[in-house]
């Protein structure tokens, strides 16, 4: 039992490095603010916002999309501030798992670095999947690929292989090899060319929008269709579009100033994300009418009917560098996790070594693409993967617990370097002062001196004794309560009871840390100097609320067809072949879901040439 509780000591500025050793246990520092920003917002904005605006603008915004990106940017801000806390005062590798080995004990350490390394490896895998569907869209289809490149169907298994992902995962691989620098620069440019894509729907769609006056937001029926519940539904879904911020944290250790640049790179990225959600939203439902939007291609529709079908080359291309920048991001952190897993004793020590060259976990970062290289050639993750973003949350959610804990019972006052098991000499040097001291207190022939000392160290122990219930108990109540909300299948009385309860503990629990002092031997805590979170404890507790309620719904809502974590990074073949459809037909989009769709001609294209896309939404219209 000791084991899962026990946790590691905190890295901190007063530990120094042995000349020879820096090679072998630490990356090379090389990252600044830019690059950092770069890998955020590549890592965040997939190929999903380029459908995610149509499906949930007519299920459960109307016009008002924008609101709902406004507040799950909020949402994601908030775990946003605890990363930055914890990644300025703890900037080794190993981002949440790390945080969570300090602050909360290895047993959950364990089940956050497992799941991160889960969300990883078959979100990567199903990325790399995506992008041979849109591919095939410069080709002419999916017939028109190369062979090497083209999906194939192993005979009598049925297995279908995808050796253009593969292919694919294996260059990423490499390209991570080579640098942390190299890398960066990359997930930069390919970055710019998808914002730039985003850009120019922006512009463009703001122009088309002009001319015809903005006819999606003059609706009888308001701004608002769908009301505050359909927004804060609507906030709840596009909440998934945020993740991927939190990788920039697994590099912290790899930040030339981690203590600036680490919070600016986390901001920053996830305001820009932000901003460009919201203004793409603006243009699109404002564009056309919100219930004329395509649910599989909102973008492409909305410009086929302006009279600009050829846009949807853009659109592609924007959709395969989302997709290549979200790969990247993904194979990028996981092998930092295993290292500080590896460091930790978690792992074999092979996963710890880092390439004296390249200053990066280069036989770490092999396995893995193998391994997720393998994944994608033979499995179909696509349905597996709508799971994954459960660890992202469970890390979100460990994070602001530990901000909770290292604010009111820090782990240690004497900061030691555990995580790579080195350097102890550095704190013998500065432990002796306070022994010291200590002897000369009980030394000291003053019994006033030893009264007042013994009644502070009764007062401490009693105020963080109360300070570690409260946290417990506020945890117990978010859990009671997100999940007594969201079982809408139990009787009233059990479920409002339940809630009830749960909200008294919570908030009890919550008000009793509000009026407690924090501990003073925060200020010992890791390094000094950097981003601290506001409004403690109250944004960390609603951070805390707002993640396990989604985590809770998170199957409920893709059992009613909101995939939410396959929208994060979505496949966007169907895009071109619904523009190649309509056209053929000579009907505009909006018509297959105006009740316009019943040509012979369409029914036949649909059933002939959409064969294979998975879109039912798509073939349930007729």
């Amino acid at each position: 039992m000791n084991s899962v509780v026990r946790r590691k000591q905190v890295d901190s500025a007063h530990t120094k490095k042995h000349d020879g050793e820096d090679h072998r246990h630490h990356l090379a520092k090389k990252l600044t603010a830019v690059d950092l920003v770069a890998i955020g917002v590549g890592t965040t904005i997939g190929a999903g916002v380029y459908i995610l605006v149509g499906t949930v603008a007519r299920q459960h915004t109307g016009p008002a999309l924008a609101v709902s990106f406004f507040i799950a940017g909020v949402a994601a801000a908030l775990s946003a501030c605890c990363y930055a806390e914890l990644a300025s005062r703890c900037p080794s590798a190993g981002s949440a798992y790390h945080y969570a080995y300090i602050c909360l004990g290895e047993g959950i350490a364990w089940l956050v670095g497992w799941a991160l390394v889960l969300d990883y490896t078959i979100g990567g895998s199903a990325i790399a999947r995506g992008i041979s569907p849109n591919l095939a869209s410069f080709f002419g289809g999916s017939d028109k690929l190369p062979v090497f490149l083209a999906r194939q169907t192993i005979p009598g298994l049925g297995i279908v292989v995808d050796p253009c992902a593969a292919l694919l995962i294996m260059i990423v691989t490499i390209l991570l090899c080579f640098g942390i620098k190299e890398s960066s620069l990359v997930q930069a440019i390919v970055t710019s060319v998808n914002v730039c894509t985003l850009v120019f729907i922006i512009v463009v769609g703001g122009y088309l929008a002009f001319k015809t006056g903005w006819v999606g937001y003059d609706l009888p029926d308001g701004y608002f269709p769908f009301g505050l519940n359909g927004i804060l539904a609507g906030s709840a879904v596009v909440f998934f579009s945020y993740i991927g911020f939190d990788t920039v944290t697994s590099t912290a250790e790899e930040v030339k100033n981690p203590q600036r640049d680490l919070p600016l790179g986390i901001g920053i990225a996830l305001l820009i994300c932000c901003i460009l959600y919201m203004l793409l939203s603006v243009v699109i439902v404002g564009l056309v009418p919100y219930y004329t939007l395509d649910p599989d291609t909102p973008i492409s529709s909305a410009f086929g009917d302006s009279g600009m079908q050829w846009a949807a080359y853009i659109l592609t291309t924007g959709a395969i560098t989302a997709l290549c920048a979200s790969l990247l991001g993904s194979l990028l952190a996981q092998p930092r996790i295993f290292m500080a897993m590896a460091r930790d004793g978690l792992l074999p020590a092979f996963f710890a070594e880092i390439n004296p060259r390249t200053h990066v976990p280069v036989k770490n970062t092999i396995v893995i693409g193998v391994l997720a290289a393998s994944l994608a050639f033979f499995m179909d993750v696509s349905q597996l993967s709508e799971m994954v973003s459960v660890g992202t949350l469970m890390a979100f959610t460990a994070v602001a617990a530990c901000v909770l804990v290292l604010r009111y019972v820090p782990p240690d006052g004497v900061p030691l370097p555990s995580s790579s098991q080195t350097w102890t000499d550095s704190v013998e040097s500065r432990v002796q002062p306070e022994n010291v001291l200590e002897d000369a207190i009980e030394s000291s022939d003053s019994p006033l001196l030893g009264d007042e000392t013994a009644q502070d160290e009764k007062y401490f122990g009693k105020r963080r004794k109360i300070a570690a219930w409260s946290i417990a108990l506020v945890c117990i109540g978010v859990l009671g309560l997100a999940s007594g909300a969201s079982a809408e299948r139990l009787p009233s009385f059990p479920r409002f009871t339940m809630c009830g309860v749960s909200a008294t503990v919570l908030l009890g629990s919550l008000i009793t840390l509000g009026c407690i002092d924090e501990d003073d031997e925060r200020h010992n805590f890791g390094h000094q100097g950097g981003f601290l979170c506001p409004f403690v404890p109250y944004l960390p507790v609603l951070c805390i609320l707002i993640n396990t309620y989604l985590i809770i719904n998170i199957g409920w809502d893709m059992d009613q067809g909101v995939d939410m974590a396959a929208y994060w990074k979505h496949d966007l073949s169907i895009l071109w072949k619904v523009t190649q459809l309509t056209e053929q037909c000579r009907l505009r989009s909006n018509d297959l879901y105006m009740g316009n769709n019943r040509s012979p001609c369409l029914r036949w294209v649909v059933h002939r040439k959409v064969e294979g896309v998975g879109s039912s939404s798509f073939v349930a219209a007729f």
